[in-house]
């Protein structure tokens, strides 16, 4: 991307998350040990190492904060290569900016909802970051199916895949974790990849590779 691009993204990812903005630095350095280490011990979040989905989410919270708080580094071959935003980063860390969000969600829903259930549903605007980060972590490395053996347990969890625009192709992800399309199979499909694809062809982005 172009610094320009770069920055829209930035900002557009903070208004998209809201009150769960997961930071992209500290994200990404996670998802690094991720793959380096699948489903070992060093794993951040391997659900082969916790008794329910709860312990593993908290345990890759704290890791998370160590990073983004800076009170741990991590090691040389994860660091680098990663957008910052200092200003962004401190104002979406902020409680103050959390709360915000959440007041402005359950406004939307005292404007819009239509029956008393709905309101159920706010818990998962508020927390909709730490949400889809457990399930992809969870279900993709313990439900499904594996194309390739990868020396893990990371699986493809098809019907869920679509909901979670083919991130949940977590066994064809970590056997070309560099390719932006998740999908290798014929009947696999990658929502997210024709995005991309269109973000490349309007000159948005530059993919280094593309296939069909």
């Amino acid at each position: 991307m172009s610094p320009f691009w770069e920055k829209f993204f930035y900002l557009l990812t903070f208004i998209s998350q809201g009150s769960s903005f997961l930071n992209p630095r500290a994200y990404a350095i996670l998802h690094r040990m991720h793959h380096a280490y699948s489903d070992t011990e060093k794993d951040p979040h391997s659900p082969h190492f916790f008794k329910d989905v709860w312990s593993m989410t908290m345990q890759t919270k704290n890791i998370y904060l160590d990073y983004l708080l800076h009170r741990k580094e991590p090691e040389p071959a994860f660091r680098g290569n990663y957008p910052t935003w200092p200003i962004l980063d401190r104002l979406s860390d902020s409680w103050i900016t959390r709360v915000v969000f959440g007041v402005g969600y359950t406004a939307f829903y005292i404007a819009f909802a239509t029956h008393w259930w709905m309101f159920l549903l706010l818990p998962v605007h508020f927390f909709m970051g730490p949400i889809h980060g457990a399930a992809v972590n969870w279900c993709g490395h313990k439900y499904g199916y594996s194309n390739y053996d990868n020396d893990d347990h990371s699986k493809n969890s098809l019907p869920l895949d679509f909901l979670m625009m083919g991130e949940l192709f977590q066994n064809n992800h970590h056997k070309s974790p560099n390719d932006a399309n998740f999908a290798k199979k014929w009947y696999e499909v990658d929502p997210t990849y024709h995005i991309i694809r269109f973000l490349h062809a309007v000159r948005i982005i530059r993919l280094r590779k593309i296939r069909s």
